[in-house]
């Protein structure tokens, strides 16, 4: 029996945020991205949503045994569904895939809510390192909700899986926001609770 794989549209695409071994490109049909509040985190999430006729780019990795409690616990905000006939891979026979999203029901409006800057790049690190340039603006393109207020916190990153981005990645972060008329707050002006 082979192993289960999730799929992951956000920061499970940037392998240095995790060890799951066999990463390898997909595109999850049916599907585009959003950031999404819910009333579990003070600021927002990536989360899938479902879109007919729209797909998005990430990753697909192993999960051994189907021992998927630490994948579990990693996405605690979201639910686990399985989306097997949705994502199109190159592996060489039928795979059990599943993807995490929000659960539409838990969904709030996002006023009052931040996108962490440091959980961004982590997210555009990862497109970034599998699909080069054109990956990271699809990857903007096909997200919604960049009205959301984007909070600066790269020299105390809040998100606990955050990396160091080279110059250039640094770069296309900024290039796109700016691209998007983002709305981007210093950390002293739109203050952290104590954990995420």
């Amino acid at each position: 029996m082979t192993d289960p794989y999730f799929f992951g549209y956000g920061s499970l695409v940037n392998t240095k945020s995790h060890s799951y071994a066999d990463p390898r490109p997909a595109t999850l049909k049916g599907w585009r991205r959003a950031w999404v509040a819910t009333a579990r985190y003070p600021v927002v999430l990536l989360s899938g949503v479902r879109a007919e006729g729209h797909s998005i780019q990430g990753l697909i990795a192993a999960v051994p045994g189907a021992d998927w409690d630490a994948l579990d616990a990693r996405e605690a905000g979201y639910a686990r569904l399985q989306a097997s006939q949705h994502v199109d891979h190159d592996l060489p026979h039928p795979t059990d895939v599943s993807v995490y999203a929000v659960d539409p029901d838990h969904i709030h409006d996002t006023s009052g809510h931040m996108i962490l800057l440091s959980y961004l790049d982590v997210v555009v690190q990862g497109f970034h390192e599998v699909y080069g340039v054109d990956g990271v603006r699809h990857f903007f393109e096909t997200t919604d909700n960049w009205h959301t207020p984007i909070v600066d916190d790269r020299a105390d990153p809040f998100y606990p899986r955050h990396q160091k981005l080279t110059r250039t990645q640094r770069a296309l972060v900024d290039d796109n926001l700016a691209r998007l008329s983002a709305q981007i707050k210093q950390r002293h002006e739109a203050p952290l609770p104590a954990k995420f």
